[in-house]
């Protein structure tokens, strides 16, 4: 662990020494903070910003606003290869006047569970410190393809256990929430969430098992999209429960996270569920589908068995009530519908398979791994002591077909995906609408009060898209967000309700706890 440390303190060095003959900061005074992927390529094309320049100025960023000043605490590995990869797109645009790709240039931050060929990936955990993959997950290689950057990587909950906060053994202390800095970011993909809202990083990708995309994405004001199942790869990336895992995007704004879904969407033969996407990515792309207009004409249900629970916080429904008056406003009908399963359905939904997901993955990370299996996991004593029950809960697992909670969700699973389906059908809608969390981000370090989380109940059983958009604040400063989910490879359609609704209502706005440089 200390060697991280070390790590980071030498990227600094890189940063500064490699700033000694280059501006300070971005040509001409181009402005970083809250840039999108748009006005960044159309700065390249005016000469008005290299790569060079872009991460650069990102990298003053990480150093200004994670270790120190709000000390966000975000961030475990900074690619110190960062800027040579900057100095490679730039010569290539020079030498081409083209794009390697639609994300050239673009630095992102990625989750500490995403294999990266060149940098360790670890889910957060010293069991697997200094551990570097054999290859890049399948996300990542799309990535790189396309031009971007992998700029760090970022915090999370360990081996994503944990929807409610963003703390392991990797990295010491919290992940604290840019918008208050007492507050947390949600799990697991908090470190992502918290660096893209504090602009130290353009786009970034999280993983989302039953929140984990979606509630940081509510918690930090930002678009989070996950997919249906099946429509982008899970290959190299740790696993919590695989057939509920879902990697995806996180951004500031829907363009930019449709951008990247455009990038990593479709099949790979290494993950045999993404077959189906070759016939179901659309063939114009989903950002075709950012239209202002995408509420016309749509039908939206309210699905008040999450949103107006006994325990829902007031200024959140209040929120939700503004979401609803805006989608009318933009040409939206919005009734209320009840999913009656949400009532029904008695037993698991889930199937703690993580023994046996997690062994498989390190199996597949080679000879180098410092972890061959679960057992040794636990038997290294690496970890955070708040995970340690759940360790010792899944070393007891058997298999999916002996597990009763694993039976149990294999009969109740296709009940409520076939309910949600016969609500959409019957009211004719286009997707449905909930509080991604129905209270507000709590503070550092308390699992008492009332978390409000919804994100867990409908999409990951179901395998049905959802995504998060910004709703708005309460108690001034602490976002919240809009829920919108619909069919299996609807993403289409969800993206032209959540543009339309980000376009009219614009509730995005920066944390002010770290401001341009």
């Amino acid at each position: 662990m200390r060697s991280l440390l070390r790590g980071w303190m030498t990227v600094v060095a890189l940063v500064l020494a490699g700033c000694a003959t280059l501006p300070a900061g971005p040509a001409a005074g181009y402005q970083v903070h809250e840039a999108s992927i748009e006005e960044i390529h159309r700065a390249f094309r005016d000469g008005r910003l290299s790569a060079r320049e872009l991460v650069t100025a990102h990298l003053a960023r990480i150093e200004a606003y994670d270790k120190r000043g709000p000390y966000l605490n975000s961030l475990i590995t900074v690619n110190p290869a960062a800027l040579a990869a900057a100095d490679s797109l730039d010569r290539h645009f020079r030498q081409t006047g083209r794009f390697l790709g639609p994300l050239h240039g673009i630095p992102v931050i990625v989750k500490d569970n995403y294999d990266t060929r060149d940098l360790p990936t670890t889910a957060g955990s010293l069991a697997l410190a200094g551990s570097v993959p054999p290859d890049d997950a399948f996300q990542v290689r799309r990535l790189r393809e396309a031009g971007a950057i992998v700029l760090a990587k970022s915090n999370m909950a360990e081996f994503a256990f944990t929807p409610y906060e963003t703390v392991g053994s990797m990295l010491p202390g919290y992940t604290r929430n840019p918008y208050d800095l007492t507050r947390g970011t949600a799990g697991s993909s908090g470190g992502t969430a918290a660096a893209v809202a504090a602009s130290m990083g353009v786009v970034g990708l999280g993983t989302d098992t039953g929140n984990s995309i979606r509630g940081p994405a509510s918690h930090q004001a930002l678009v989070g999209i996950r997919s249906t199942m099946g429509l982008t790869s899970r290959d190299g990336i740790a696993p919590l429960y695989l057939d509920r895992d879902i990697g995806g995007p996180m951004a500031r704004t829907m363009a930019d996270a449709v951008r990247v879904l455009d990038v990593i969407a479709g099949p790979d033969p290494a993950d045999p569920v993404t077959a189906e996407s070759r016939r179901r990515v659309p063939r114009e792309g989903y950002a075709a589908h950012l239209r202002a207009d995408g509420l016309r004409g749509k039908r939206i249900g309210v699905v008040r068995q999450l949103s107006n629970t006994p325990s829902a916080d007031s200024a959140v429904l209040a929120r939700f009530e503004e979401a609803l008056r805006a989608m009318r406003l933009q040409g939206a009908e919005v009734v209320d519908v009840r999913i009656p399963e949400l009532d029904t359905i008695r037993g698991s939904l889930w199937c703690g398979r993580f023994k046996t997901d997690i062994n498989a993955y390190l199996a597949s990370r080679g000879p180098g791994v410092p972890v061959k299996n679960l057992d040794e996991i636990i038997a290294s004593g690496n970890f955070h002591p708040s995970i340690s029950g759940r360790l010792r809960d899944f070393q007891r697992f058997t298999s999916p077909e002996q597990d009763e909670a694993c039976r149990q969700a294999a009969a109740n699973v296709p009940k409520l995906r076939a309910g949600v389906r016969a609500v959409l059908a019957a009211q004719r809608l286009d997707a449905l609408a909930y509080p991604t969390w129905s209270n507000p981000p709590r503070l550092i370090g308390d699992l008492n009060t009332p978390h409000g989380n919804n994100s867990w109940q409908l999409s990951p059983p179901t395998g049905f898209p959802a995504i998060n958009v910004p709703m708005g604040y309460v108690q001034g400063t602490l976002p919240v967000g809009l829920q919108i989910l619909g069919d299996a490879w609807s993403e289409p359609v969800l993206i032209e309700i959540g543009y339309a609704y980000e376009q009219a209502t614009r509730h995005r706005r920066p944390p002010s706890t770290t401001p341009p440089l």
